[in-house]
C-alpha cells in the first residue's frame, strides 16, 4: 500500500523536561536567518523549454498509483490522483511556486487582498473577467458562496472530509458584480489564501447529492486548460482533453491520460511504450541509469554472429561424449535457455529505456522517525529524547540521498522545508547527536545495564525468515504476543477505533517504501563503534518494537531502519524489528498506535498553522478511555503547542505568524515525538523529447506548457521559467500524463 501525502483542501513525559524544553524554545524561537529559507535544497528537474520549441498536439500517458475513487478533493477518500486531475481541470485562486509559497493564479484572479481587519477581517477577490466554466457561465460569487456553505460544517448533509478555514467564514457577498467577491470572517484567519483552491462550480457544491455522489465519478463542468473526457475504471485510465473554452495560453497537448500502473511495474511499462512519464522507485531509477550507461552495448549473453552454438547446446554435447547424465544436462540446458530468454527480454527492455531520462529532485515531503509516546518506555520523554540524541541524522540522510546524487541535508523543521518562508532549523531545541547525553537520559529514567535475562533470538518476517535485529515476529496483527514492555492487546484494542479515525484528516501520511523512500547501496558498511550493554528497568529489558512494511519496495526504507537500529544499540536500546504487510502497515499500526518506532512521511504545506495542527495536537481522552488523536499518530503533544497553533492561525501579521509557527516547531522538537530526517527523493522517468515535465519539487505544473519538442536537440534538465499561473510559477503534486 502506497500512502501518498495530500491536503484535501488543495488535494499530518516528565515535568522537569517539559520545563527545560519550554525554556529552550523561548531562546530558540525564530532562530535562523532569512538565508535559511531562501533556497530549496534541490531545484526542479523538468527539462524546461520555451513554448515555441514545443509542437502542438500529442498525448501524454502519465502514471498514477490508482484511478481515484472520487474526483471531489474535499471527500475523505480523495487521493493524490484526485489532486492531479483537479489541478488540470479546476480553478485555484493560489498555487505554489518553486519555493513552496502561494502565489495568485492570474488566469483566474486579478487581485486578492485583506481590505479590512476591524471590526472583522474582510478579503476581497477580483476575478479575471475572461474566466468561465466549460458551460460558458462566468466564474463568480455564486461559486464561492456554494463552496463555503458545503464546506463550513454546518450542514451534515454534505459529507466533507474537513472544514478548516471555511468554518471561520461569516458571510460571502457579491461586490460591484459577480466578479468581485467579499469574504467576511467571523474569526481572523491567517491562511485565507488556502481557501477556494481548488474551486468547484456551484453545480457540484450547491446540492448534497451532487457533492456526495455525482462528483465522485464525473466532473461535467470544469474550468482549466483541460476537461475530464472519461473515467474508465476497467481500463484504469482517466482521460483529460483540451478545454475548448480555455482562455489562457493554448494547451500544447491534445490529451493527458492518467494510467494506473504499480510502481514496481513502471520500468517495464515504460520500456513497452505504455507510459511517457512516471514516478519510479529505486529499482526503476537504477534501470534507467543502466540503460543510459549501456547505450549501444551488446546484451549480457550475446555471443555475436559467429557463435556456432549456445553454451547449453555445448553442455549437452559434452554430456553425451562423456557418458554423463544427459537428462540432467537437458534440464540444465532448459534452465539456461530460460535464463537466456529472460536476459534477452531484459536487454530489449533496457534498449527501449534509452529513450527516457531520469529527472530527479526532492519531494515537498520529509521522512521522519515517529516515536509512539502513548505507553511503554517511550511514554517517558527522557527515553524519547535519548532515542533522538542517539541518531546521526546526517548519516541517515546520506543513506537515502547520496547514492542518488542528491544534496545531503537533514530537515530541521516539522512545519516547513528549506526554501519556504516559515523554515528555520529548530533542532537545537532537542540537541545534536550525543551518545553520552543519550545514555545519561536513560540512566536518569531508570534504565540501567543488566537486570533482565536477554533472549538472543532473531526476528522473523511473516514468512519466518530471520532478520538481523529483535525477536520472532509474524505479521501485523499476530505481533501482539511480542510487545515486550507494552501493555496488553485489550487496552490497545479499546482505543484503536477512535485512533484510526485520525487517518481521515486533512493530510495523509505515507510510508516511504515507494519511489521516494531511502535508497542505500548494497554492502553499505555499518557505522563503527561497539553496542552498549542491554538496559533494563524493574526486570524488563528496554526493547522497542520497530514496525516496517515488508514489501519489496520497502527495502530502501529498511536500510535506513537498519542504521537506526545500530545507532540505538550503541546506547543499549534493543529493537524488535517487525515486518508487516504493506496493506496493514499504516491502517493497522501507525494510525491505530500499534508500534513503538516507525518511519513514515508528511508533506510540507504552505499553510502550516492550518494543516499541521491536527498532526501535533495534544490527544484528548474520550469517555471510554480511548484517545482522540486526530492525525497525531505519535500521541505526543502539549497544551503549549496547541496554544501556539491557535495563536498563529488567527494572526494576520505574516511576520508574527511565522514567529509563532517557529516557536511551535521548537516545542515539537523538544517533545521528541517526531524526528525529521531528510527530504524525500523525487525520481521521475520522462520521455527524452518531453519538455516542462518531470521532478517538479514544490512547484505545480503548468499543464498547458507540457509537450513534446519539435525535432532538434532534447531539452536540458533543470527548472522552468515562470508559467501562466503565477508571477513565479507552479508546484508538482497534481499530474501524471499520457498518450493514447
Amino acid at each position: 500500500m502506497h500512502h501518498r501525502p495530500r491536503r484535501p483542501g488543495a488535494a499530518i513525559r516528565s515535568a522537569a523536561f517539559l520545563v527545560s524544553g519550554a525554556l529552550a524554545v523561548t531562546a530558540l524561537a525564530g532562530c535562523g536567518s532569512d538565508d535559511e529559507a531562501s533556497t530549496p535544497t534541490a531545484g526542479q528537474d523538468i527539462a524546461p523549454a520555451a513554448r515555441d520549441r514545443i509542437r502542438d498536439g500529442g498525448s501524454l500517458r502519465w502514471a498514477i498509483d490508482a484511478v481515484p475513487e472520487t474526483l471531489n478533493s474535499f471527500q475523505a477518500d480523495a487521493d493524490a490522483a484526485t489532486g492531479r486531475v483537479a489541478g488540470a481541470v479546476l480553478p485555484s485562486m493560489f498555487r505554489l511556486d518553486a519555493q513552496g509559497r502561494p502565489q495568485p493564479d492570474a488566469d483566474y484572479l486579478e487581485k486578492a487582498e485583506v481590505i479590512e481587519t476591524e471590526p472583522k477581517q474582510v478579503v476581497q477577490y477580483k476575478l479575471n473577467q475572461k474566466a468561465v466554466w466549460s458551460d460558458g457561465r462566468e466564474i463568480g460569487a455564486p461559486d464561492f458562496a456554494a463552496q463555503w456553505r458545503a464546506l463550513a460544517g454546518r450542514d451534515s448533509a454534505f459529507w466533507t472530509a474537513h472544514n478548516a478555514g471555511y468554518d471561520r467564514i461569516e458571510k460571502i457577498e457579491r461586490g460591484a458584480d459577480d466578479l468581485e467577491v467579499r469574504v467576511t470572517f467571523a474569526k481572523p484567519y491567517a491562511d485565507w489564501r488556502s481557501l477556494f483552491s481548488p474551486l468547484y462550480p456551484k453545480d457540484v457544491m450547491g446540492k448534497p447529492d451532487s457533492f456526495n455522489e455525482d462528483a465522485r465519478r464525473a466532473l461535467k463542468v470544469t474550468a482549466g486548460p483541460f476537461q475530464v473526457g472519461s473515467v474508465d475504471r476497467d481500463a484504469e485510465k482517466v482521460t483529460l482533453e483540451r478545454n475548448p473554452r480555455w482562455w489562457g495560453r493554448t494547451t500544447k497537448l491534445n490529451k493527458i491520460v492518467f494510467t494506473a500502473v504499480p510502481r514496481a511495474e513502471r520500468a517495464t511499462a515504460l520500456a513497452a511504450g505504455r507510459l511517457d512519464l512516471a514516478d519510479v522507485d529505486a529499482g526503476g531509477a537504477e534501470r534507467l541509469a543502466h540503460a543510459a550507461r549501456d547505450k549501444g552495448a551488446s546484451g549480457p549473453l550475446s555471443h555475436g554472429p559467429g557463435s556456432a552454438r549456445t553454451p547449453a547446446q555445448a553442455l549437452r554435447s559434452w554430456a553425451i561424449a562423456h557418458g554423463e547424465d544427459v537428462e540432467a544436462a537437458d534440464e540444465e540446458m532448459t534452465a539456461r535457455a530460460k535464463a537466456r530468454k529472460a536476459a534477452k527480454k531484459y536487454a530489449r527492455e533496457q534498449a527501449n529505456l534509452d529513450g527516457f531520462r531520469l529527472r530527479k529532485s526532492l519531494e515537498p515531503a520529509y521522512t521522519q522517525l515517529a516515536l509512539n509516546g502513548a505507553e511503554g518506555p517511550l511514554a517517558d520523554e527522557r527515553v524519547r529524547r535519548a532515542v533522538a540524541r542517539a541518531l546521526d541524522r546526517t548519516q541517515l540522510a546520506e543513506v537515502a540521498l547520496k547514492p542518488l546524487g542528491l544534496p545531503v541535508h537533514t530537515v530541521g523543521n516539522h512545519l516547513a522545508l528549506a526554501g519556504q518562508p516559515a523554515y528555520s532549523d529548530n533542532s537545537s531545541a532537542l540537541g545534536d547527536q550525543d551518545t553520552a547525553e543519550a545514555q545519561a537520559l536513560l540512566t536518569e529514567a531508570g534504565w540501567v545495564p543488566g537486570g533482565a535475562e536477554e533472549k538472543k533470538e532473531k526476528p522473523k518476517t511473516a514468512g519466518g525468515k530471520a532478520e538481523d535485529h529483535g525477536k520472532d515476529t509474524k505479521d501485523s496483527k499476530e505481533s501482539k504476543d511480542s510487545k515486550g514492555a507494552r501493555d496488553s492487546a485489550d487496552s490497545k484494542d479499546s482505543k484503536s477505533a477512535k485512533d484510526a479515525a485520525g487517518s481521515q484528516g486533512q493530510k495523509h501520511a505515507h510510508s516511504d517504501h515507494a519511489a521516494s523512500g531511502a535508497y542505500a547501496p548494497k554492502g553499505t558498511p555499518a557505522p563503527g563503534g561497539a553496542a552498549a550493554g542491554a538496559l533494563a528497568k524493574d526486570g524488563k529489558p528496554l526493547t522497542l518494537r520497530f514496525v516496517l512494511p515488508s514489501g519489496q519496495d520497502a527495502e530502501p526504507l529498511r536500510a535506513v531502519a537498519d542504521r537506526i537500529t545500530q545507532m540505538l544499540g550503541k546506547i543499549g536500546v534493543r529493537t524488535d524489528v517487525m515486518k508487516v504487510g504493506d496493506e496493514s502497515y499504516f491502517k493497522d499500526h501507525i494510525a491505530s498506535g500499534d508500534y513503538d518506532l516507525a518511519l513514515y512521511s508528511w508533506p510540507a504545506s504552505a499553510y502550516p498553522a492550518t494543516d499541521a495542527r491536527p498532526i501535533y495536537a495534544k490527544p484528548v481522552p474520550a469517555a471510554d478511555g480511548s484517545l482522540t488523536v486526530e492525525q497525531n499518530y505519535t500521541r505526543v503533544g502539549t497544551d503549549h503547542i496547541d496554544q501556539l497553533f491557535d495563536q498563529a492561525i488567527g494572526e494576520l501579521d505574516a511576520d508574527e505568524e511565522r514567529a509563532l509557527v517557529k516557536q511551535a516547531d521548537a516545542q515539537i522538537w523538544a517533545a521528541a515525538g517526531s524526528i525529521p530526517l531528510y527530504q524525500r527523493p523525487q525520481l521521475v522517468a520522462a520521455r527524452a523529447s518531453l519538455a516542462n515535465a518531470g521532478a517538479f519539487g514544490f512547484q505545480e505544473p503548468s499543464y498547458e506548457d507540457i509537450g513534446y519538442l519539435k525535432k532538434g536537440p532534447e531539452p536540458a534538465g533543470g527548472a522552468a521559467k515562470p508559467g501562466r499561473h503565477t508571477k513565479h510559477s507552479k508546484h508538482a503534486e497534481h499530474a501524471e500524463h499520457a498518450k493514447d
